[in-house]
């Protein structure tokens, strides 16, 4: 009776199946979901920063954690995101999905430097970006190399002068990026052509009457 009732063998649920596939196929719908954006590129992720905090209840303190992140897609797009929670996975997926809300195009000239040196403050935080030849590679530290790591940018010069803030740092450098302008989007601005902006016309003239 007892090997009656018993299911058959090939009706017991395998290794992959149940909890262990469940988690396997939400992890791989994730991956799907965070490594497609609208263009079709893989998104890239950096850690930037992430601190314990602490809040003040009746019963004493209840920790948790904040995360900050930055996402990219390696060829002109970038956003930043922060998010809180109990523990340290959550906090930085919450980080993440406000990241990926809240990417923006940056123009990048021949697809590896800044067009034009900026600078720009967020709070206490000051940052400097110079552009840079081929070959400088990312001269920055801290949150701004992996805030250039994730947009693409292969050549640049950075220096923090105010606060060392994380937060501010990443915060005034997207603040920067907000401010950068390419030749055709300002030739568009002035109803001028490319050339005329860049001043290649006249060069070209001087030469020809060289």
């Amino acid at each position: 009776m007892a090997n009656a009732e018993r299911p058959a063998k090939s009706e017991r649920p395998s290794k992959g199946e149940g909890r262990g596939e469940g988690r396997g196929k939400r992890r791989d719908r994730e991956k799907r979901e965070e490594g497609g954006d609208r263009e079709g590129g893989e998104l890239v992720e950096r850690l930037v920063a992430i601190n314990r905090v602490a809040k003040v209840v009746k019963g004493g303190r209840r920790f948790g954690f904040a995360a900050l992140v930055v996402v990219g897609d390696g060829r002109g797009r970038i956003g930043a995101g922060a998010g809180k929670a109990r523990e340290v996975p959550e906090a930085i997926k919450k980080a993440t999905d406000q990241a990926k809300r809240r990417m923006m195009r940056v123009p990048l000239r021949e697809g590896r430097t800044l067009h034009h040196d900026i600078e720009a403050r967020f709070g206490a935080g000051r940052v400097r970006l110079r552009t840079a030849v081929a070959g400088t590679g990312i001269i920055a530290g801290g949150p701004l190399r992996a805030v250039f790591e994730v947009l693409g940018i292969q050549d640049v010069v950075a220096k923090s002068i105010g606060s060392s803030n994380p937060y501010n740092m990443v915060k005034a450098a997207l603040e920067a990026f907000k401010k950068m302008e390419s030749p055709r989007m300002v030739a568009g601005r002035r109803g001028r052509r490319v050339n005329e902006v860049l001043g290649r016309k006249g060069d070209e003239k001087e030469k020809s009457d060289d």
